[in-house]
């Protein structure tokens, strides 16, 4: 009996392990699947983020040159990307600042040059010139389908029949791999390392940083000169209700966007070109753009998508309205010491006469093809040293 006994209760224990056994592996595979759903909710969000810019679009509007030149450098150096626009008629302002740039620092840069497929072969052969052989560049295709729908042909308001102006809008899709980028119009020539600008410390939740137009005594007395082109009445017009409505205060500093640096998580993540996409449809529709002062098209969406919501470059990194009048007002030792030169306003330094135009040209490099030549109609003799 004891023996029948002994076997009962091995029996029963070893029922009690199976089960014991049983539950803990029921447990596990619960918890595997658990773990495999939150992951997956995880990977959704995250592609909803990453794609949300560009999947409204239904385009791929990247097209990078077979003929990338990529020079050796110091792997251990971060890759700071510039992306600057090429246009045909201004295709020669973009090589004196990419010049600029390449020759005023020491970092690892590479140029995402935007421009349509017409100026790729031109653009192309002119960075083949010898002095410019060292320089890191990608091309990429602007399509203007992303456009569509978005601007209206307006003969008083030139930018909206100029394409490149709004490549600034989708960053995220032309530079797709990046985190963190530098953005700069073709008007502009660098005098210091662009490693400083990179550097710019963006607050948490900020997706740029600009230079405010009230950001330096100097350029306060100087845009006020111009008009009213230092806050927000200047660009929006507050007769329309949509623009009431937004309760943005009129007399806030504007900004301008023609030099920024741009976190490229962050502004996916607010999913920041589907907003200007917004504000571009709706100008379209009701315009909501003033009409009588600073006149641009690019800079109202900005300015309302990032209203308060933006950190701030230094000052010296976009020095401005070298392209205007008041741009005589600066002194030829502000000039060299500003890190940034930037000639907006309608008289280019490639163009009619601009102050400190020799300045530019410094950095300007002959086309090779012919195609491109400066005009110099007007110099202003007082700017020639």
């Amino acid at each position: 009996m004891g023996l029948v006994s002994n076997v009962c209760i091995r029996q029963k224990k070893r029922m009690s392990f199976r089960k014991v056994s049983i539950i803990i592996w029921v447990l596990a595979v619960v918890l595997f699947l658990l773990v495999l759903h939150h992951n997956f909710l995880s990977l959704s969000s995250l592609l909803r983020n990453d794609v949300t810019d560009s999947g409204i679009l239904g385009l791929q509007p990247i097209d990078f040159a077979t003929d990338v030149h990529q020079h050796p450098v110091n792997g251990r150096q971060e890759e700071i990307p510039v992306v600057i626009a090429a246009s045909e008629d201004r295709l020669g302002g973009t090589i004196a600042a990419i010049n600029s740039v390449h020759r005023n620092t020491r970092s690892n840069v590479i140029f995402y040059i935007v421009t349509l497929n017409s100026t790729a072969d031109h653009l192309r052969s002119w960075l083949n010139s010898v002095s410019l052989k060292s320089i890191r560049y990608k091309i990429v295709n602007f399509d203007t389908k992303l456009l569509e729908g978005k601007v209206k042909e307006d003969p008083d308001q030139g930018e909206s029949m100029k394409p490149l102006t709004f490549a600034r809008f989708y960053l995220p899709i032309l530079v797709p791999s990046v985190k963190k980028a530098i953005y700069m119009d073709d008007d502009v020539i660098v005098q210091g390392d662009i490693l400083a600008l990179y550097n710019t410390p963006l607050k948490p939740g900020h997706a740029a940083a600009f230079s405010e137009d009230c950001d330096s005594a100097s350029t306060k007395v100087i845009i006020r000169g111009a008009g009213n082109q230092y806050n927000y009445i200047g660009y929006l017009d507050y007769k329309k209700e949509r623009i009431r409505k937004l309760s943005m205060k009129a007399s806030t500093c504007s900004f301008n966007p023609g030099v920024f640096v741009a976190n490229l998580t962050e502004w996916k993540r607010q999913n920041v070109t589907n907003q200007l996409e917004k504000w571009m449809k709706l100008n379209v529709e009701e315009g909501l753009y003033s009409r009588t002062l600073a006149g641009s098209i690019t800079t109202p969406p900005l300015l309302i998508v990032f209203y308060q919501q933006h950190s701030t470059i230094d000052p010296m990194w976009n020095v401005r309205h070298l392209g205007s009048s008041a741009g005589k007002r600066y002194s030829p030792q502000f000039v060299k010491a500003a890190k940034l030169l930037h000639w907006n306003g309608h008289f280019k330094p490639w163009g009619r006469a601009a102050s400190y135009a020799d300045v530019w040209e410094k950095w300007y490099v002959p086309d090779p093809t012919g195609k491109f030549s400066l005009i110099r109609r007007h110099m202003d003799a007082s700017n020639i040293k």
